[in-house]
């Protein structure tokens, strides 16, 4: 009994030790990224223009039609990709659905012999491989896996993606026009809000990552900072220049 549970004592512990973060980052990292990028982009836009020294209301103007534009461009973008890359799976999944049909003898030996390359003995493997082809849909799931490095029934949706990074821009770029909404008539309450935005993507993309929230908070929001800073530069150049 001893025996027993000291066994399972460690079971647990090595169960509790033994985890791993989510390097894939799940929903969080797209979101905060298409957030974060919404954010930059956005505020580097209203600061360049407001480096021109135009009226309050030509900033407040360019920081909506950035985020209209981003975001709608973003949505189109993201379906795009996602929609053709899942017609490319499919079309190969097509392929490997009638290989099976044509030359189920001939997919199954195959089968076999990537499980034998990855040190299953050959009688075992091929056992394996029978089994696992009796099913057409198992050995469909199983030879996408095994050859392409897919999952049949977890394909990207186009429409979500497209929605999703519709709505994480525009969350993102709304930021340092929502101080010029509210009333504010000077640059300095959006910078201050995109800042605090800034610096909150960045720790939140700490959750995913092996660095402190700190350090990436700071990092995050002097990259934004800089690209503010360079474009306000610009601005103030070509507004110069032009006038």
């Amino acid at each position: 009994m001893a025996v027993i549970e000291t066994e399972a004592a460690l079971h647990e512990a090595h169960r509790d030790n033994h985890t791993h973060r989510d390097v894939n980052g799940g929903w969080l990292r797209p979101a905060v990224f298409g957030a974060m990028d919404g954010l930059v982009s956005n505020l580097a836009l209203m600061t360049g223009v407001a480096g021109g020294a135009v009226s309050h209301r030509t900033v407040v103007i360019t920081g909506l039609a950035g985020l209209a534009a981003g975001a709608f461009s973003m949505a189109a973008g993201e379906y795009t990709s996602v929609a053709s890359q899942r017609e490319l799976v499919e079309a190969e999944l097509d392929v490997e659905r009638r290989e099976l049909r044509k030359h189920p003898q001939d997919e199954e030996r195959e089968l076999a012999l990537l499980y034998q390359a990855r040190g299953v003995e050959p009688a075992l493997a091929g056992e394996v491989a029978r089994q696992l082809s009796r099913d057409p849909e198992q050995a469909l799931e199983i030879h996408a896996r095994e050859e392409l490095g897919i999952d049949p029934g977890d394909l990207p949706s186009p429409l979500v993606a497209a929605v999703s990074s519709f709505g994480a821009f525009a969350l993102g770029a709304l930021l340092p026009v929502l101080p010029y909404l509210l009333g504010a008539a000077t640059l300095w309450p959006a910078l201050l809000l995109a800042a605090l935005g800034l610096f909150a993507c960045g720790a939140i993309v700490a959750k995913v990552t092996a660095r402190s929230w700190w350090f990436s908070g700071l990092r995050q929001l002097a990259l934004g900072g800089a690209a503010a800073g360079v474009t306000y530069a610009l601005g103030s150049f070509f507004g110069t220049a032009v006038g």
